[in-house]
């Protein structure tokens, strides 16, 4: 092992000193992220858009087709404003704004790993150093940037698998379980909600009882349990 490393020329020592600790590194992320190790399952707006909510000075873009809950104000990205319920100091960004990160740690360790072993393969080849070495960044590149679809598009599916009661309100649903008066209870209702067909917990403060098959409409939310009246 001493003779092989002291036969090789000084690039091909720095290009395995930036190869085997990357790729061991890439390998250790890999079997985290499969395990599960180090993940909640919940997503940080800082994280996925690089915008910080928390210092809303007015200046803020909202992404194409997207919308901005401010203060209890629903403004979508043409400045029409309308009232809701609940007003907070949180900026909420809707829509399907999940932007390509190229460099991220995955990104730069995936970089050196592949563009590593690509100079070494060059160049051991018989390839010069300076086309080896551009041959390895480029690839290494390939690497960041597939590294980076790949976060983007499991971005995508867990903000898409994520239910947003309150796009419920003004749909129209069907009664499953009969909803008592007066918010005296709650019974179910059946409705399809971002594609989705789904079962919700509702309550109604109409003075009648909303029997089975009854047609209602979703007026408010009180948690994830649906507010309802007759449609």
């Amino acid at each position: 092992m001493s003779e092989w490393w002291a036969s090789l020329s000084s690039l091909l020592k720095v290009l395995y000193c930036f190869a085997v600790p990357s790729t061991l590194i890439l390998l250790l992320q890999t079997i985290f992220s499969i395990s599960g190790v180090g993940h909640d399952g919940d997503i940080n707006i800082s994280d996925t858009s690089g915008l910080d909510g928390g210092g809303f000075d007015g200046g803020f873009d909202a992404p194409d087709g997207g919308d901005i809950d401010i203060n209890g104000l629903d403004t979508d990205v043409n400045g029409d404003v309308c009232p809701q319920g609940d007003a907070d100091m949180n900026v909420h960004v809707h829509g399907d704004f999940t932007p390509l990160k190229l460099f991220t740690v995955q990104g730069i360790v995936a970089f050196f790993a592949v563009s590593g072993w690509v100079s070494i393969a060059a160049i051991s080849g018989g390839m010069p150093p300076f086309l080896g070495l551009p041959l390895g960044v480029i690839a290494g590149f390939f690497a960041m940037y597939g590294i980076a679809k790949l976060i983007q598009l499991s971005r995508k599916l867990v903000e898409n698998g994520t239910v947003d009661f309150r796009n419920a309100i003004g749909e129209s649903a069907t009664v499953y379980i009969p909803i008592p008066p007066n918010g005296e209870g709650e019974g179910k209702v059946t409705l399809t909600l971002q594609g989705r067909f789904m079962e919700c917990e509702a309550v109604s403060y109409s003075r009648e009882v909303l029997k089975t098959g009854t047609q209602v409409r979703v007026t408010d939310l009180n948690g994830e349990t649906l507010v309802v009246e007759r449609d």
